[in-house]
């Protein structure tokens, strides 16, 4: 076991050059707080998902529910700005905690990425019939809170796999999608992973520092903006942020951990950041070989 943790260190070291990525600079959070109102609106129903779109200058193309897995989505578009977005919804019924509970990584076929069999599958259906209603000469943004999330995160794989104008991936209490080739093969993508601080649900299925040479070992993609108290962020990517699940997990999560999942909670803070948005570094409490 003493060789083995010191190994994983060894790799853990040799990652951090290549995935720790400096900080993006001010963040747009007028933007980003847009994105959310839209996830947020992916639970509302078709009547509410209509108004969201259009207090934001978008047209709702189409609504639905994919079958089988009852995960409801939606596309927008802008005519003038040529832009479409795709915003799904997160867990809201037993068939979709169904799909959070599938964590097995298997082959997609149309990305040739190993994926959460779940998240993989529920954005297979809602691609399968959105794909006739996308605009080639169009920018496809997506966005979505929790399980949305995942599937925003998958659905941004099939877009660039297909050579559409892929835009922005912004999501909100994302957990994980894919393993560390997936997310490195990724990584010029405009990515931003939305996370609370004591949310539970974007460090699952939770980081083992010793299982690092599991070739199967999930890992995010993108840039984390960690939502702090106030108007206070942190920003983290790769090692960094998987860091957080070590930190997370020296307790075990209860119900106010999920209480601090609720997209209502999210577009509360982020209201905190939009006109004072202060950056600070996000501190861990500890150094990376304390874990081992």
């Amino acid at each position: 076991m003493l060789s083995r943790r010191f190994s994983s260190v060894f790799i853990l070291a040799c990652l951090l050059p290549a995935m720790v990525f400096a900080s993006a600079g001010e963040q747009d959070f007028p933007t980003i707080k847009r994105y959310g109102q839209l996830a947020n609106a992916a639970y509302e129903g078709k009547a509410q998902a209509r108004a969201a779109c259009d207090k934001q200058g978008y047209q709702l193309s189409h609504y639905g529910t994919a079958e089988g897995v009852e995960v409801a989505y939606f596309l927008a578009t802008d005519e003038a700005s040529k832009t479409q977005i795709i915003a799904v919804r997160g867990t809201a019924n037993v068939e979709n905690v169904m799909v959070d509970a599938d964590f097995k990584l298997t082959l997609d076929e149309h990305t040739s990425n190993m994926l959460h069999s779940g998240f993989a599958q529920s954005a297979a259906a809602v691609y399968k019939t959105l794909k006739p209603l996308l605009k080639r000469d169009y920018t496809i943004n997506t966005t979505g809170h929790s399980l949305g999330g995942a599937v925003a995160m998958v659905l941004a794989m099939y877009l660039d796999q297909d050579e559409y104008k892929l835009g922005r991936v912004i999501t909100f209490g994302q957990p994980k999608v894919t393993n560390i080739t997936g997310a490195q093969r990724y990584s010029y993508m405009e990515i931003t992973r939305v996370v609370n601080e004591k949310d539970v649900v974007p460090l699952v299925p939770p980081f083992d520092p010793t299982d690092i040479k599991n070739a199967d070992l999930y890992w995010h993609a993108g840039q984390e903006l960690i939502l702090l108290p106030g108007d206070e962020y942190s920003l983290a990517s790769g090692i960094p942020s998987m860091l957080r699940t070590v930190q997370f997990f020296k307790e075990t999560p209860g119900e106010q951990n999920l209480q601090h999942h609720m997209m209502t909670l999210y577009l509360e803070l982020l209201d905190k950041k939009i006109s004072s948005g202060k950056e600070v570094p996000y501190k861990t409490g500890f150094a990376l070989y304390d874990m081992f």
